[in-house]
């Protein structure tokens, strides 16, 4: 008979999930900072999504190698903690030198290293959680995460506007050098990521194979069967269609960054037709077992899969455009070396630091309000808040009043972070914990891709001098998500002993 992983009281699941605070300080410095960073080296508005491809790229291409990677990791220093001690020291080193780039081009370069960092940390913490707890806690783990994740894009998002107006520094610099409260709130994001890492790193132990093979899961999974994965002719579509988009980009002189979604869905392509002809080899391959999994994800995680997607297009458009936008329509400031244009910025680090407090006190109401009302219906809800918050920055003026729309911001993110999660970690093979969780980032960073891609040029030709149009499209497709959870109410898969309807 299989036994049940042991309950783990409140300290312990602090231990597990406490490195997710300095995960989140990384991200968030990141998330506020980079375009800030970015456009005082010199970047326009329309570079900015190309610039940011780097998240969106290395997120598609690492978290899946290194979900793999860590399903199959076995030593003395456990199965996921050695990728969040690799992860956190390369993320502490980008940390402190991204603030330092003298050139444009080496700030994008750092931005490549500072997001490969953080993925290869972040995607074992969320299979992390799943490792160590069963159906009875999955939910309260999740959540502590989300609350961890809120603390530290607070602490992070406000780190300069508190060095500004604390501690006296000051927030503007002369052209082209970062001002000195980014540099020193990079540098302490850095130390606090190592310590929180290496604290999550020396607190916890991961049950071994026996270990798990007595909870009833099998550590390690098979080799996939030939019939799972793609066709031939599945990869020559894709080829197909990334070739369309490059000659589309070519004879009809659009932009050049969509050549990167054409050559992405080529590479892909290409990708399913080599795995495809060393099937008849080796059909127990990372690359294998990575497409074959893609091709055969369960039902539930399809189902997400969509909501994921539309929710972080919306994201992602946030994270972008917010610098830019308030800096413009609430401050009036264009030249970003004007003290104006550093408080708006400054101001856009005290709204997402409004917006993930809100997150971490709310992930603590998530599972109780799910248990009334469904947790399909409260993800609906908390994703229409969201959606209205991100398009009431096309007519409010006043900064002060954009506290209001964090609210709901923070109620969407809350929900991002901890309803999906839950539900597919319930749907998933414990084996293969780590892919799974890998790949479901597929549909995180794929909207980012076509974000970084897309929007630039979009913005161009149709609202050239109305860029606050880009938070009602975001608010949009938090909308469109919040309709597809509605639909999906009766049929997702939902969490441990929470109504789906």
């Amino acid at each position: 008979m299989n036994g049940k992983k042991p309950t783990l009281g409140f300290w312990q699941l602090w231990n597990i999930s406490f490195g997710f605070f300095g995960i989140q300080v990384g991200f968030a410095l990141q998330g506020a900072n980079v375009s800030r960073i970015f456009q005082t080296l010199g970047a326009s508005i329309d570079d900015l999504p190309i610039l940011w491809i780097a998240g969106p790229v290395t997120g598609l291409l690492v978290q899946p190698v290194i979900g793999y990677l860590s399903d199959r990791t076995w030593g003395r220093f456990g199965r996921r903690r050695p990728y969040f001690f690799v992860g956190a020291v390369s993320c502490t080193l980008a940390l402190i030198a991204m603030p330092n780039a003298p050139v444009l081009w080496m700030a994008a370069g750092l931005l490549w290293i500072l997001d490969a960092s953080i993925n290869v940390s972040m995607e074992p913490f969320r299979a992390f959680v799943g490792d160590m707890l069963d159906e009875r806690q999955r939910t309260r783990g999740y959540a502590f995460q989300t609350v961890f994740i809120g603390a530290g894009a607070v602490v992070a998002s406000s780190a300069p506007a508190i060095l500004t107006n604390v501690f006296g520094l000051s927030n503007t610099a002369g052209p082209g050098e970062i001002p000195a409260t980014v540099r020193y709130a990079f540098y302490g994001g850095a130390a606090v990521l190592l310590f929180t890492v290496m604290w999550t790193v020396a607190t916890s132990r991961e049950y071994s194979p026996a270990e798990l093979r007595a909870f009833g899961e099998t550590p390690v999974p098979a080799a996939p069967r030939a019939e799972d994965a793609p066709t031939m002719r599945q990869g020559t579509v894709w080829i197909a269609a990334g070739a369309a988009i490059i000659a589309l980009v070519a004879s009809a002189g659009l932009d050049k960054p969509l050549y990167i979604l054409g050559f992405g869905l080529a590479a892909f392509g290409l990708a399913q037709v080599f795995n495809r002809m060393r099937l008849h080899t080796d059909a127990d391959r990372p690359l294998n077992h990575i497409l074959s999994d893609l091709q055969t994800m369960p039902r539930t995680m399809r189902r997400l899969a969509l909501i994921q997607f539309l929710s972080w297009f919306a994201l992602f458009i946030m994270w972008i455009y917010a610098t830019p936008i308030v800096t413009h329509y609430q401050f009036g400031a264009t030249d970003v070396t004007s003290r104006a244009y550093n408080d708006g910025a400054d101001w856009v680090g005290v709204l997402f630091g409004v917006y993930n407090a809100v997150a971490a006190l709310y992930a603590f109401l998530i599972p109780a309000i799910a248990q009334r009302i469904g947790a399909a219906r409260l993800h609906a809800v908390n994703l229409v808040a969201g959606g209205l918050a991100l398009a009431s920055f096309a007519v409010i003026a006043e900064p002060n009043w954009l506290l209001a729309s964090m609210i709901g911001v923070g109620m969407a993110w809350a929900s991002i972070l901890t309803i999906p999660y839950s539900v597919l970690c319930g749907s998933l093979p414990q084996s293969k914990l780590g892919v799974y969780m890998g790949l479901f980032n597929i549909f995180i960073v794929l909207p980012q891709l076509m974000v970084s891609t897309l929007m630039g040029s979009l913005a161009r030709h149709l609202y050239p001098q109305a860029q606050v149009t880009s938070f009602v499209i975001a608010g949009s497709f938090l909308l469109a998500a919040a309709v597809a959870a509605l639909r999906l109410q009766k049929t997702l898969a939902v969490l441990p002993g929470v109504r789906s309807d």
